[in-house]
C-alpha cells in the first residue's frame, strides 16, 4: 500500500541529495551528529526492533517456516519506518536548527513513531501473514482508524518541522531554490498526512467498504509525483539561468 507509493518519496530524496552534491541543490548545513539526533537514532532502531519477525530464535524447522513467512510483512513496514527515519536525518542534515520548537516537535515525532509501531505491524500481519493475528471483520475499519491516526500524525508532525525551518530561513541563509523546496517538502508532507486522515474517514463512513481505506494510501503517488516534478521544474530553471 503505502510502502510503493512512497518509494517515489524516497526518489526524490536521493535527486535532491545528488543535486547537493553537485552544488546546485540544499546546502548540507549540519556539521556532527548531536545529541538530539544520537537519541533519534536509538529511538528508531528501538522501533525496527519491535518489528522483527521474531526476537527468538526458531527451535524447530516450523518455527523457522513460521519466521520466513512473516518477512513480507516486516520488509514492508522496515521500509515504511525507514523512510520516516530518512525524512528526519535529511532535514537535520539541511538545516542546522536544534532549538525549543525543533527539540519539542522531534521528540513528539519520536514519541509517535513508538506507538505507530504497533498498529503498523499490526496492519501489515493481517495483510500478509492473517492467520497469525485476532481480526473480527467488524474490528478491521477500526484498525484502519488507528492506522490513519497514527500515519497522519507522523507526517503532519514532519510538516510542521519543514514549517520551523520556513519560517527561519533568514536565520538559516537558505537560497531562493532552498526556499522553493522546504515548501514543496511542508505541500508533500502535508498532503500524505491528509491521505491519512481520509483513510480514517473512509473506515468511519463505510465500515463494510474498510478496503478502501486502504486503496486510498495509493494516492500518495499524486503529491508525490507534483512535489518532485514542482522542484525538478524550478531546479532546471534556475540552472539555466545559471548558464545564460
Amino acid at each position: 500500500m503505502a510502502a510503493v507509493t512512497l518509494g517515489r518519496v524516497a526518489e526524490q530524496h536521493h535527486a535532491q541529495t545528488q543535486v547537493a552534491a553537485s552544488g546546485h541543490g540544499p546546502t548540507r548545513r549540519h556539521r556532527e551528529a548531536s545529541r538530539l539526533e544520537g537519541f533519534s537514532d536509538a529511538v528508531f532502531g528501538f522501533a525496527i526492533t519491535l518489528l522483527v519477525v521474531s526476537l527468538a530464535v526458531p527451535t524447530s524447522f516450523d518455527d523457522l517456516l513460521k519466521s520466513l513467512a512473516g518477512i513480507p510483512a516486516f520488509a514492508v513496514t522496515f521500509g515504511l519506518m525507514a523512510y520516516i527515519w530518512y525524512a528526519q536525518y535529511t532535514y537535520f542534515r539541511r538545516y542546522d536548527l536544534e532549538d525549543a520548537w525543533v527539540v519539542v516537535l522531534n521528540l513528539v515525532l519520536l514519541f509517535v513513531v513508538l506507538v505507530y509501531v504497533y498498529p503498523l505491524k499490526f496492519l501489515y500481519l493481517a495483510v500478509f501473514n492473517a492467520n497469525q493475528i485476532q481480526l473480527r471483520a467488524d474490528q478491521a475499519p477500526l484498525l484502519f482508524v488507528v492506522y490513519g491516526i497514527g500515519f497522519a500524525a507522523v507526517f503532519t508532525l514532519l510538516s510542521l518541522l519543514h514549517i520551523h525551518a520556513y519560517r527561519s530561513h533568514a536565520q538559516l541563509g537558505l537560497s531562493n531554490l532552498e526556499i522553493y523546496e522546504v515548501r514543496a517538502s511542508i505541500l508533500l508532507y502535508a498532503s500524505i498526512a491528509a491521505i491519512g486522515v481520509l483513510s480514517a474517514i473512509i473506515a468511519l463512513v463505510l465500515p463494510g467498504q474498510s478496503s478502501l481505506s486502504g486503496f486510498s494510501y495509493f494516492l500518495i503517488a499524486v503529491p508525490s509525483v507534483v512535489a518532485g516534478a514542482l522542484v525538478g521544474r524550478r531546479r532546471r530553471l534556475m540552472a539555466r539561468r545559471r548558464s545564460d
